[in-house]
């Protein structure tokens, strides 16, 4: 069997550590030799051209994927996905394709089939292409038991949710209406996203957004449930939070 890394993210370590960490108990029970390297790729200095420090950090995330010999790189982070795809050096499988192959944990399966959630589901603008992932993440609805609708604009035609590029930062008046536009795509109240980033865009302009790894491992989500605190908003909490994310792996990996 091949060595396989898990790569969370960034955005996801710095948004719920305790997802991160079960979400990688259940790879470990699968995988046994599981790794895990939790590193930025270095797409945010790409970017904004940022075109030395990318590759100076980059360099540093395929060198530790060296060191712990990985066959197969586990992405759960669209943009990790893209930035390794580019550079063609690792065989790369996308968290969401995988879990319909490996299944999820066994008490998760139909968990929510007495909720009154009706989800529209947002795709990645940057997985557009990508068919496997689409199909993946209703999969996992369906296994877990949430109703699901397409909203406009879906799958290989997305919309932007108005954070990529670094468009917040640069003009945070164009990122807002770019976040307005894609939430009234929406079909129904509540949102599920598979990137924290886009569940992030949709809560600053009101939607109610949740994180698929919220619907795996959280409390089962009904009409009147608040979607969870927008951490990301907090740039001391999220660094918390990644430090935090980095001390559960170790433990989970030490078993």
């Amino acid at each position: 069997m091949s060595r396989k890394a898990f790569m969370p993210g960034c955005a996801l370590a710095s948004y719920n550590p305790e997802n991160v960490s079960k979400m990688t108990a259940h790879l470990k029970s699968v995988y046994p030799d599981l790794s895990v390297v939790q590193k930025c790729c270095g797409k945010p200095t790409q970017a904004i051209g940022q075109a030395d420090l990318f590759n100076e950090r980059y360099a540093s995330l395929a060198a530790d994927m060296r060191f712990v010999e990985a066959d197969d790189v586990i992405v759960a982070c669209q943009s990790c996905m893209n930035v390794f795809n580019k550079k063609g050096e690792f065989n790369i499988v996308s968290l969401w394709e995988l879990l319909p192959k490996i299944g999820l944990p066994k008490e998760m399966v139909g968990k929510a089939k007495g909720s009154d959630v009706v989800f529209s589901v947002h795709d990645s603008c940057s997985v557009r292409p990508y068919t496997g992932i689409h199909e993946g993440i209703r999969w996992i609805l369906d296994e877990l038991g949430y109703k699901h609708v397409e909203p406009e604009k879906t799958r290989d035609t997305t919309r932007c949710c108005g954070f990529g590029g670094m468009i917040v930062p640069v003009s945070p008046d164009i990122a807002k209406k770019v976040m307005e536009r894609r939430v009234s795509d929406m079909t129904t109240d509540h949102i599920v996203a598979y990137c924290a980033a886009c569940r992030q865009s949709m809560l600053k302009v009101g939607g109610k957004a949740w994180h698929i790894m919220d619907l795996i491992f959280g409390e089962v989500v009904h009409a009147t449930t608040d979607p969870p605190f927008d951490v990301l908003a907090s740039p001391a909490k999220a660094w918390k939070n990644r430090y935090r994310s980095k001390k559960m792996l170790n433990k989970v990996m030490k078993g």
